[in-house]
């Protein structure tokens, strides 16, 4: 598999297992990773999980975990112990990023941390009673995920440059990716494939443009097209 195939995960955010297996069935190895999200993950998605990583297939378990110390812990011993390739965190503070690091143990299970949802804005923060700019808010968070030991984070592709200044060694995992001239539906803070490998994110998360295309793979194709020559300037 190219490297810049391994650089694209497609969310998987269908209601069901068998839809989930027709959508890989088509993709089939035109992208490098699985990522299965709350949706599916309620909907028989953990044990689809397991059975892609006995494949030898890269799963992205995109649960965003957040809870007490001993709940988050549990939880990612058991996500680890499922072979998965990734998992989310929500690096809000440093209990919860502890616990994930103890949970994972010695297993191969890159942690990431979620800094903002790219859906938010900053007058969306101000609920939160945060009166900082989302990028702001990003890079404080980031840097507390790389200290308390996690592989990477979760930040758009607006912030990616920022960041990669900051955190030399870290993974950026960049969602929030929109094709040139496609819609940004329900996301706020999004960029090109090219913009976002250009900044430095090391992987893309993709999901309707791919998984909603009259040909998927066809479009996974030249989103992995536009990674290569954003890799190759």
């Amino acid at each position: 598999m190219s490297e810049a195939r391994e650089k694209l995960i497609v969310a998987l955010d269908v209601p069901s297992v068998d839809a989930a297996k027709a959508l890989i069935e088509k993709l089939g190895d035109s992208v490098g990773v699985y990522k299965i999200g709350l949706e599916l993950l309620f909907s028989g998605g953990f044990d689809l999980a397991r059975a892609l990583a006995r494949q030898g297939r890269s799963v992205f378990v995109d649960a965003k975990l957040l809870d007490i110390d001993a709940t988050v812990e549990r939880a990612t011993a058991v996500i680890a112990e499922s072979g998965a390739a990734f998992l989310t965190v929500h690096a809000m503070d440093r209990k919860t990023v502890a616990s994930a690091v103890r949970g994972r143990g010695d297993a191969k299970l890159k942690l990431l941390g979620v800094t903002v949802l790219t859906n938010l804005s900053r007058a969306d923060l101000a609920e939160h009673g945060i009166d900082e700019a989302p990028l702001a808010v990003v890079q404080r968070r980031a840097m507390m995920a790389r200290d308390g030991g996690f592989d990477g984070i979760i930040a758009s592709g607006q912030e990616a440059r920022a960041l990669r200044e900051r955190l030399r060694q870290v993974l950026i995992v960049t969602p929030g990716i929109r094709p040139a001239g496609a819609e940004k539906q329900d996301q706020t803070r999004v960029v090109t494939p090219k913009a976002a490998i250009k900044a430095g994110a090391d992987y893309l998360v993709v999901g309707r443009p791919i998984t909603r295309a009259a040909d998927p793979c066809a479009a996974a194709e030249a989103i992995v097209a536009e990674i290569e020559a954003a890799t190759g300037e």
